[in-house]
């Protein structure tokens, strides 16, 4: 392929116009999926921009992968467990409800749809996508069981979505429809995902198990998602439900299977990996709007425009209808956190990947029905949900007036407490080995009861906050101390009297030693 010096000059215009969004988004406080994908949308029609077009198998195959990998991984299996019943009517009995009633809706007022075109549209816009979501939710302190719901829905709700599309595409593409198929496909790729997922999970397990090299290590873990995944789409399970499994079972596994500097390198490289993988995402699927308009003349503006509505209000409303009745009827949950769960069910890349992979033309030859609709209709319920219900989410929690989360600060002071506990007992217990100092063991003890004090004290209403301000002016002191260090190292290195790889090493040693601070 060859670039000319016209193309280099309209990259180079689009990498600084996504930087300058990525820059913009947190100053302005709007979400950077919302923000790119907005900016992708004003870029795609300015005059002369090439078309880009996003290729289902980069977001399907390329992406979702890793990002699938990491948010299971991260997933808490105590969160899993405490809140399975919500999630599976989420991802399994929500997806299918959407998807019927936007086919019935796509059925009877779009363009005399057909109904395999329209479960297929009913499909693919029926999972969620978490990212904008969760990010405003714990930017604003919603309790951690909220966030965690949206977040796990998601991870489940993806694949389900994904068989029921497959088998809307296979019986439009075939002109046959089984129910019988459709249970067997559904059942095999649960089954399979899960299967696949944990024969997965404990093969990289013990790989990593009898590896101690923190570069190779972290490699692997990138590669996860595409073992998991790669498999169980050629045998037609869920690839997607795949990576979850393996995703949460090897998160489950991994402090026993890592070191200390590989859990830091991983963390640090995943961060970057996730977010540069999501903005390009998001940034792409603001892009397509132009390309997908394009194959839709002959239709009008208005026409087209009341359909979009008409969908991504039926997307809407079946999940604030669905989320109250089916989601919860436990009465202690107050109806502020449904109506939240309700109106966080906004769509991403995932649904217009599927679209996109919609075959072009059907087993008889004719060309797939209505396919260049579905696109557009599957675009325009992802930019309506991230845009109405994204930019909303933050004056609906102000006003729903939903209560911080403290739970994770008290859970906090609790593992350290116990933490500090256990150093002292298993001090206690090297107390006579020779190699242990009399005077090291007494300053070891003292550091440890500061601590314990200090963390306890969180949970005493009459603390007059003493101990914890002294912990403060400590850790001041120390992060004074600490830049002097730094600063010391920085000017070793530029002299040349130490290496460059010398003055990282150290330097990155004190910088461990300033993220233990919490001042």
């Amino acid at each position: 392929m060859h670039f000319t010096t016209h193309d280099q000059l309209i990259l180079l215009a689009l990498l600084g116009f996504l930087a300058a969004l990525l820059i913009a988004a947190p100053k302005l406080r709007v979400p950077y999926p919302i923000f790119l994908v907005l900016g992708g949308l004003a870029l795609g029609f300015v005059p002369g921009m090439p078309t880009i077009t996003l290729p289902p198998e980069v977001v399907l195959v390329a992406v979702l992968p890793p990002l699938l990998y990491l948010s299971a991984y991260r997933t808490s299996l105590r969160d899993l467990r405490a809140n399975a019943r919500a999630i599976a009517i989420l991802a399994i009995g929500l997806v299918a409800a959407t998807t019927i009633t936007v086919a019935v809706v796509a059925h009877a007022a779009v363009d005399d749809m057909s109904w395999s075109a329209a479960f297929a549209l009913g499909a693919v816009v029926a999972p969620t996508d978490p990212i904008a979501a969760t990010a405003i939710m714990r930017r604003l302190g919603v309790p951690r069981g909220l966030v965690s719901i949206v977040e796990s829905e998601s991870l489940v709700n993806d694949g389900t979505a994904l068989v029921l599309f497959r088998v809307a595409v296979v019986a439009a593409v075939s002109g046959q429809f089984s129910l019988w198929d459709v249970s067997w496909r559904f059942v095999w790729a649960v089954a399979g995902g899960v299967g696949i997922g944990l024969i997965v999970g404990l093969l990289v397990a013990e790989t990593r198990r009898r590896i101690d090299n923190p570069p190779v290590e972290v490699t692997l873990s990138l590669m996860t998602g595409y073992f998991a995944f790669i498999p169980a789409s050629a045998v037609s399970a869920s690839g997607v439900i795949s990576v979850v499994t393996a995703g949460v079972y090897l998160g489950w596994r991994t402090p026993e299977l890592t070191s200390v500097q590989s859990r830091l390198q991983g963390e640090a490289l995943w961060n970057i990996v996730a977010f540069v993988l999501n903005a390009l995402v998001f940034a792409l699927v603001g892009l397509q709007l132009s390309s997908i308009l394009d194959k839709l003349t002959g239709r009008s503006g208005w026409q087209l425009t009341w359909w979009a509505i008409l969908v991504t209000g039926t997307v809407i409303v079946t999940r604030i209808v669905w989320v109250p009745i089916f989601a919860w009827r436990n009465r202690r949950k107050p109806f502020t956190h449904t109506f939240l769960i309700s109106w966080a069910g906004m769509r991403g890349a995932v649904s217009l990947a599927a679209a996109l992979s919609i075959p072009l033309v059907t087993d008889a030859g004719p060309p797939f029905p209505h396919r260049d609709l579905i696109i557009f209709l599957t675009f325009s319920v992802i930019l309506g949900t991230l845009v109405v219900q994204g930019l909303t989410l933050p004056a609906l929690i102000r006003v729903l007036r939903i209560e911080p989360d403290t739970s994770v600060e008290e859970e906090d002071a609790k593992a350290r407490i116990r933490a500090a506990e256990a150093a002292l007992a298993r001090l206690e217990e090297l107390t006579g080995e020779e190699w242990v100092r009399d005077d090291t063991a007494e300053r070891m003890r003292g550091l440890y009861n500061f601590r314990r004090t200090r963390f306890s004290s969180r949970f005493d209403q009459e603390s007059d906050g003493a101990i914890e301000e002294q912990s403060q002016a400590y850790q001041r002191l120390r992060r004074e101390l600490l830049d002097a260090e730094r600063s010391a190292v920085v000017e070793l290195g530029r002299s040349g009297v130490i290496s460059g790889d010398v003055a990282n090493r150290v330097r990155r040693d004190l910088d461990l030693e300033d993220a233990r601070l919490d001042a």
